[in-house]
């Protein structure tokens, strides 16, 4: 009888241990706050997502996005071998009048992190719908695209839109469209220092 004693403690303690070491469930609670359908709720479920990304999505949900929109870029970061973290840089994009395909054609190139910034620059410098697209998908491309601020700056030395996408469609290197715009922005400082001689009234 005293030999069996320790054996059962033994099977008593892993019990309860096992127990305590049970594996806490992922709380989509916040998901289905923000309106986030059951079936995709089902589907996040099946895709076995961390905490982490379940307060990314939370994120986006909150922001307005479609259930949609959630997955395709859940998915695309998985595609990616990566967990989904991209939450603040899809609601920029989407604030600054991206749509929904626009965004996940970013994120489905691994790079929504790294465009999101000179993609809502761009909308704040003013050009229309049809230039940014057109430079976006030469930064998604991999082409040498002159990034945001020299368009900025190009823009500022007195190029139309026309002029600004004609240049950047040529594929210049960097260096050469910092010594176009510097060329350009020494003769548009040039012609603002002209001496002007004020007339004083004859005695």
């Amino acid at each position: 009888m005293r030999k069996l004693l320790p054996s059962l403690f033994l099977c008593v303690w892993l019990t309860v241990a096992g127990g305590c070491q049970k594996k806490v469930e992922t709380d989509y609670s916040g998901l289905n706050n923000a309106g986030m359908w059951s079936s995709n709720l089902a589907e996040l479920k099946a895709l076995k997502v961390s905490d982490a990304e379940i307060a990314q999505l939370t994120k986006l949900k909150q922001a307005g996005a479609s259930d949609d929109l959630c997955l395709s870029l859940l998915k695309a970061a998985r595609a990616h071998h990566h967990d989904f973290a991209s939450a603040e840089s899809a609601m920029s994009l989407s604030r600054a009048g991206y749509a929904d395909s626009e965004i996940l054609e970013m994120a489905q190139t691994d790079q929504i992190d790294i465009l999101a910034g000179e993609a809502v620059t761009l909308k704040l410098i003013g050009l229309t719908n049809p230039t940014v697209q057109t430079i976006m998908h030469r930064r998604i491309q991999g082409s040498p695209t002159a990034t945001s601020e020299q368009i900025g700056r190009m823009k500022n030395t007195g190029m139309t839109e026309k002029q600004i996408l004609e240049f950047v469609g040529k594929g210049y290197s960097d260096q050469q469209v910092e010594t176009f715009i510097a060329e350009r922005e020494a003769v548009r400082n040039h012609s603002n220092t002209g001496f002007v001689r004020v007339r004083g009234r004859r005695r």
